[in-house]
């Protein structure tokens, strides 16, 4: 077997040679470099994670809610008018349906009519109490004319009774004056009782004005409830947002309660985020949220530790657990937090209640005041 000429069997070409010592210098190299970076990487994930990441509470059962109100009658009639369409922007005050108002403007009619009849009435009891007085006043003057003619008569009959017993007079006059005595005394005691017949009717004539003034108050009160169940035939919205789930259209005829549509207050969105209660611990108010949301990839935004609810959702369940009886296992309660949104009109326009939300709770400030009480107790 032949071979190139100036090479041996087994010998290295000069290249390869070469090339060799020059390539394992460099991998090791950049082994190193990987080493470091990566050391240098675990250094600043741990220093952050010590500082920072320790104090971050995190959930993903976490929702966007809103104060949404549902609509409904106050009254019970037929829809004659709709004003407003589904997702449509509304304002306070602003009409939303129209029920027929016949009904309730007959029955408002009929309640005025009712006014005017009982103030009537009134009218009527004090021009007869006004009348009665007059009677009085006229038969007390006819009682003092009475009590004069009486005197004058009883005077009359004393001075000419001696005179009919020594005979300067007769008997027949002295009996004319008696007689007439005796009618002034009757006359007296008619008038007398004239005046308390008066009196009465007028105590019956007052009564008879307090019964017509309350039915007037009692009138007036119906009115006032036709009046607002006129009103109430338009009903109206009571906050701003955006009309959603309407079912009532046209010639609907509804109840009272009946659900017609719902009013979300879009700009009033807030978070409510379920944290475990092994997370709530170093929770307070006030402390920073930052947020992710599913329908907003890629942005992060920010809240602050509203309220806490006071009681684990389980407590107001509708069938809440009871652990005293039966076989117990112990399962991680969660407690609604309550976050508020610290952001611009523009970015609340497309937070829609419902959405998804990861949410991450920088209890950092719970730090320095568990560190002071510690410190205290370390003084006392």
């Amino acid at each position: 077997m032949s071979t190139t000429a100036g090479t041996s069997p087994g010998s290295v070409p000069k290249d390869d040679a070469s090339a060799s010592p020059a390539r394992r210098p460099s991998r090791r190299l950049v082994l190193i470099v990987l080493g470091l970076a990566a050391l240098i990487a675990a250094a600043v994930w741990g220093a952050r994670w010590w500082t920072v990441g320790r104090f971050i509470e995190s959930t993903d059962d976490a929702y966007l809610q809103a104060d949404s109100v549902t609509v409904a009658p106050k009254v019970a009639g037929y829809i004659t008018e709709v004003y407003v369409a589904d997702n449509q922007v509304v304002k306070p005050g602003d009409p939303l349906v129209h029920l027929d108002a016949r009904q309730y403007q007959v029955s408002l009619d009929q309640a005025l009519a009712t006014v005017d009849a009982r103030t009537a009435d009134i009218e009527r009891a004090q021009a007869d109490i006004k009348q009665q007085q007059a009677n009085i006043e006229q038969t007390l003057a006819q009682q003092q004319v009475a009590r004069v003619s009486a005197r004058h008569a009883g005077d009359e009959v004393r001075r000419y009774a001696p005179l009919a017993a020594t005979g300067a007079e007769s008997s027949e006059r002295l009996a004319e004056l008696t007689s007439t005595r005796d009618q002034a005394v009757a006359t007296l005691a008619a008038n007398a009782a004239a005046v308390d017949a008066a009196r009465t009717q007028i105590a019956s004539s007052t009564a008879q004005l307090s019964q017509a003034r309350a039915q007037l108050e009692a009138a007036r009160a119906s009115a006032q409830q036709s009046r607002l169940d006129l009103e109430n035939t338009v009903v109206r919205s009571v906050l701003g947002g955006k009309v959603g789930d309407r079912t009532v259209r046209v010639g609907q005829y509804v109840q009272p309660g009946t659900r017609m549509l719902t009013v979300v207050p879009v700009q009033s969105t807030y978070l409510t985020a379920n944290f475990k209660e092994t997370q709530i611990g170093r929770m307070r108010v006030g402390q920073p949220v930052e947020m992710h949301i599913d329908a907003l990839s890629g942005q992060t935004l920010h809240g602050v530790v509203d309220s806490f609810s006071p009681g684990t959702g389980s407590q107001f369940a509708l069938l809440p657990p009871e652990n005293a009886t039966g076989n117990f296992t112990k399962i991680v309660q969660r407690v609604p937090v309550r976050i508020r949104l610290d952001t611009g009109p523009e970015t609340r326009s497309v937070l829609l209640p419902g959405l998804s939300v990861t949410a991450d709770v920088d209890t950092r400030s719970a730090r320095d005041r568990d560190a002071r009480i510690e410190a205290e107790n370390h003084r006392d």
